[in-house]
């Protein structure tokens, strides 16, 4: 017995040997072929397959040649994977702003700029290297049948109020983002903390009230929806819209003090084997003819400027050297315990 398992520890030993380096995290990957293939374009992107296929296969409408071959992972895992790896993808797409502003001012992005491009509004775009092609507001996603006989909350300061008085109704129903995992979680809430001081009471209450963490969006929305959290906050709105037809029981709240928008924005990576290919697919999301389009086949909000001026309660996170401040080690390290302090209690 005692040869048997020294020879199985021998193989094993050889075999971690000639295994490769654990690389990013991938979460779901999917080919996209087409008849006679002339070209390949390699997407890493933190947007749900479900719902950004239908883009992909828009695109391949108008660009029949095209194959797309599209992975997905979080913002953090695409990070390391473009930051670290340099990975070879020609298209990086992610909902976590700040990371993608800190590839584009580290260098790990390349220019473009297109006519397509021009027809941005100045704060939609970044040094001609990142762009954003949609505007998605933080929600709170929520279970009309959790809240059946309690006011609705029209801001943060009275949503704090209700889950502190009624503990016995949401204790270990409350679902938000772990910002220790989710780039985009983190940069809600550093984006929230700027806003007003509800973040940290906010945090309290839901600490005290076992909140559960979540990595991404879909996840806290199919736990409503499946009756195992009674809201979510800081939800991505794009995504929970896309379930309301479909789950009665749901519903979205934009709170009236401040409704904190994200940029989805794409850019094309230093190491794309492609980049006039990258270019296409860019344009091709930022052009002015295909927002409309991007909305009805994704369910994404579009760039719209009038948007902003029409929801006064909008604040949208804007693309510059400002979002690289909480990247600081120090920072992001002081602004987490802080975090954990009030969220992960005894």
């Amino acid at each position: 017995m005692r040869v048997h398992y020294t020879a199985l520890g021998l193989i094993f030993c050889v075999l971690l040997l000639l295994a490769p380096a654990n690389g990013f995290e991938a979460e779901e990957e999917r080919q996209f072929e087409v008849d006679n293939p002339t070209a390949t374009l390699n997407i890493l992107s933190t947007a749900d397959l479900n719902i950004f296929a239908p883009l992909v296969e828009a695109y391949q409408q108008k660009y029949p040649g095209v194959e797309v071959r599209y992975i997905t992972a979080s913002s953090s895992e695409l990070m390391k994977a473009l930051y670290e790896e340099n990975a070879q993808f020609d298209i990086a797409i992610s909902s976590a702003m700040d990371l993608q502003t800190k590839l584009v001012n580290d260098g790990y992005a390349r220019r473009h700029d297109s006519a397509e491009t021009g027809t941005l509004p100045d704060w939609a775009k970044w040094r001609d290297r990142l762009f954003a092609f949609t505007q998605e507001p933080a929600v709170l996603v929520y279970s009309k049948a959790a809240f059946e006989g309690l006011p609705q909350p029209t801001n943060r300061d009275e949503l704090i109020a209700l889950l502190r008085e009624n503990p016995d109704r949401f204790a270990g129903r409350v679902g938000t983002y772990d910002i220790r995992e989710s780039g985009a979680g983190y940069l809600f809430a550093t984006q929230d903390s700027r806003q007003s001081e509800s973040l940290w009471r906010m945090a309290e209450v839901m600490g005290r009230l076992d909140a559960q963490l979540y990595c991404c969006s879909s996840h806290m929305i199919r736990d409503v929806t499946d009756g195992k959290l009674a809201l979510a906050y800081n939800v991505l709105g794009s995504y929970a819209a896309a379930h309301l037809d479909d789950n009665p029981d749901l519903d979205v709240l934009q709170f009236n003090d401040f409704t904190t928008v994200m940029l989805r924005t794409v850019l094309i990576p230093n190491t794309a084997r492609d980049p006039d290919l990258a270019g296409q697919f860019v344009d091709f999301l930022v052009s002015e003819e295909n927002r409309e389009r991007i909305e009805d086949l994704t369910g994404l909000p579009s760039i719209d400027p009038g948007v902003l001026q029409r929801e006064a309660a909008f604040r949208p996170i804007r693309l510059g050297p400002g979002l690289l401040v909480y990247l600081d080690q120090l920072k992001r390290r002081t602004f987490i315990r802080a975090w954990l302090n009030a969220m992960v209690q005894p």
